[in-house]
């Protein structure tokens, strides 16, 4: 009878892939998708998430509350502070600022990679390149440089500046998400140590040999590039609150432990601000949340989170299986009194219980339950139950 109820479960696990193949099969989906980018990244991220909701690997209300995660949150609201600085001509105003001082084409580029990689550290990469690209082809105009030796490190800066802080880029958010799980402690500063050298190699690799690869042509095509928008309408009050209010959230963000106020409540407060005193419309603020990223962001949660939920459920299987062998390869080694002993703590019996049970000594009760447990070298209590429960199946 035994023997045909283990064929029975085996044929039914023969008919259906386990959750882990599913689950990596939707992984291996989403990294063709990403690499070959056929499919918009927001929308594979998403297909993701509702197929491992189809399947019954995560259930509803798990697969929508990584879209709603608090890191999430902390993404939109920054979105919303960082467009100010855009939408008012703050960004392009400090660049215009810092490359003015260069004099030679050494220097322009030190300053201009020093500026995205700094701006790109707490604001957007793209919005942050997008923003400084007319200031750039501006001033190498005016300079006489090659456009094409100015453009390239400003480009590769505003991505090497991304990993200077937690907000830098969406994907830190992610690894941030999957450390605070882990229960390990994160700070606002935590990709500054890697982030900050490589920003500095980047800087020296362009000034030492990079521009020496590039193209030396000076007669780029300018109405390829965007033009330089005009923000002279633009009130100062709302270029200087802009700048003030990105300034007090990203202090709020590092003294985050004094102040008791979390990173995400303190990006919400920003962007609310900023919309309450009319620096951004309500619809520019909704305009500036990058719903492709949001997408991303929690379709990639979800993914990550059916990784983690299949396989825990298979390391509990393969710790089953493992007592399962343990208990048919080593039953003979088992004294009748532990028999009794396993076969009382599988239908519930505590230690106190077994020796009322069996007219037994407590401490003599609790000395066979260690010696079976030294003996099939389980770890804990846990481990004992269910090394029990599989006895207990064994004698029914």
């Amino acid at each position: 009878m035994l023997f045909k109820k283990k064929k029975t479960e085996k044929t039914k696990g023969d008919l259906g892939m386990s959750q882990t193949t599913i689950t990596l099969l939707f992984l291996a989906f989403a990294i063709v998708s990403f690499i070959l980018e056929k499919i918009p990244l927001g929308l594979t991220a998403s297909i993701c998430a509702l197929g491992l909701t189809l399947t019954g690997i995560l259930d509803v209300s798990t697969t929508f509350s990584q879209y709603v995660n608090s890191n999430v949150i902390l993404c939109v609201g920054m979105f919303v502070v960082g467009q100010a600085l855009f939408e008012t001509g703050m960004a392009n105003k400090i660049g215009g600022l810092v490359t003015r001082f260069a004099k030679t084409e050494k220097t322009l580029i030190i300053a201009i990679m020093v500026i995205a990689g700094v701006m790109s550290g707490f604001l957007s990469n793209t919005g942050t390149a997008a923003v400084l690209i007319p200031v750039v082809c501006g001033i190498a105009d005016e300079s006489g440089y090659s456009r094409s030796h100015l453009l390239m490190p400003l480009v590769f800066a505003a991505a090497l500046g991304g990993n200077l802080s937690i907000i830098g880029a969406p994907g830190n958010l992610m690894g941030v998400n999957a450390l605070q799980e882990m229960g390990i402690k994160t700070s606002f500063f935590m990709y500054a140590p890697i982030g900050i050298p490589m920003l500095l190699i980047g800087i020296l690799y362009f000034v030492c040999f990079g521009y020496k690869l590039l193209s030396q042509n000076q007669n780029e095509a300018a109405q390829n590039l965007e033009e330089q928008k005009d923000f002279s309408n633009v009130p100062k009050w709302k270029q200087i609150i802009s700048l003030v209010v990105l300034i007090v959230v990203i202090f709020a963000m590092i003294f985050e432990e004094l102040i008791g106020i979390s990173i995400q409540l303190s990006a919400c407060l920003g962007a609310l601000f900023l919309v309450l005193t009319g620096v951004l419309t309500e619809k520019e603020a909704l305009n500036s949340i990058d719903l492709k990223v949001v997408l991303l962001f929690g379709g990639s949660l979800s993914l990550a989170k059916a990784l983690d939920v299949s396989s825990i459920k298979t390391t509990n299987e393969s710790a089953s299986c493992g007592l399962r062998r343990c208990l048919d390869c080593q039953c003979n080694s088992v004294t009748a009194i532990q028999l009794k002993i396993l076969y009382a703590t599988s239908i519930g019996l505590n230690t106190s219980d077994i020796a009322n049970k069996l007219s037994m000594n407590y401490k003599t009760v609790f000395s066979h339950k260690r010696n079976v447990m030294t003996k099939f070298n389980l770890a804990n209590k846990q481990e004992l139950q269910k090394f029990a429960n599989l006895f207990g199946q064994k004698k029914k």
